[in-house]
């Protein structure tokens, strides 16, 4: 891992937040607005890939926590992501900053593309960060997985699960690694476990979409991986590519899963130039 992915970039200048109507918003720079989603279990997991984002020219990068993380209530149990994908629409359309560059990372992946899907008004240009697949085989694999962590919480509870998911994700070192990267991460998962078990992966099992549905797309596309990834998230990935000819790709060599926020600055270099070629253009700003 480079030692610039570790760092979080000095914080641009922070916006002033919008009127008290629903979560708050932390927005960095000043430019095109570019809202990257939180994704489950980490409440600010992303945000050093925000401050990355906001810390190029021309660019607003905009952040908020989802209902049942970081003390913003009670998690919204039995929400599909149909169901989360309106709350983000609604959130944006308050801050009345549409259409957005919008990123999703990994949960927030398949959030920001049902969003896309169901709201497309909303979205300029989407970037997808190892999104999970979507459709056939790998799909069903991948489900199979999410019930068996379902069943861990349902059983001994949310520490057992948490404990469970992420060595899957990282390695039964995990709490040193990730609160070495990001200090208070590790405390901030335990916290949010219950909204993450409760809320964000039954959404997760239950979530599919037609490939036909996501071939009809008109915003640009970006999908990021890592190279390293397990191959249900590549699987994702080539779901994509067949049913968008035109689709972005780029893969971060030596990177797993985890690559939104263990490598947050490449990630942001990548971003960059694919949110460059598609301005919102002159009538937004």
């Amino acid at each position: 891992m480079r030692a610039e992915d570790r760092r979080s970039p000095a914080a641009p200048p922070r916006a002033a937040p919008p009127p008290a109507t629903g979560p708050r918003i932390d927005s960095f720079g000043a430019g095109e607005p570019v809202v990257v989603l939180q994704t489950a279990l980490g409440a600010d997991e992303l945000l050093p890939l925000t401050l990355a984002l906001g810390a190029l020219d021309g660019l607003r990068a905009v952040h908020w926590h989802r209902r049942g993380y970081a003390g913003t209530g009670e998690a919204p149990v039995g929400a599909s992501m149909g169901d989360l994908a309106d709350q983000a629409a609604a959130v944006i359309a308050r801050a009345g900053i549409a259409p957005v560059h919008l990123v999703g990372v990994s949960f927030s992946a398949a959030l920001a593309l049902t969003l896309a899907m169901a709201s497309p008004r909303n979205v300029h240009t989407l970037t997808l960060v190892e999104p999970p697949p979507f459709a056939g085989r790998a799909q069903r694999e991948f489900r199979a997985a999410n019930a068996g962590l379902v069943g861990t919480y349902e059983e001994h509870g949310a520490p057992a699960a948490l404990e469970r998911f992420v060595t899957m994700l990282v390695g039964e070192h995990w709490r040193t690694t990730l609160e070495a990267e990001q200090p208070g991460a590790v405390a901030a998962m335990d916290r949010d476990a219950e909204a993450f078990f409760r809320s964000d992966l039954p959404a997760l099992w239950s979530w599919g979409l037609e490939p036909a549905a996501v071939g009809r797309l008109e915003c640009p596309v970006l999908a990021v991986g890592g190279e390293d990834s397990d191959p249900w998230f590549a699987q994702a990935r080539l779901q994509l590519r067949r049913w968008l000819p035109s689709l972005d790709e780029a893969t971060i060599p030596g990177a797993g899963h985890l690559v939104g926020s263990m490598h947050p600055g490449r990630v942001a270099e990548l971003i960059e130039p694919f949110l460059r070629r598609h301005p919102r253009g002159a009538a937004h700003r």
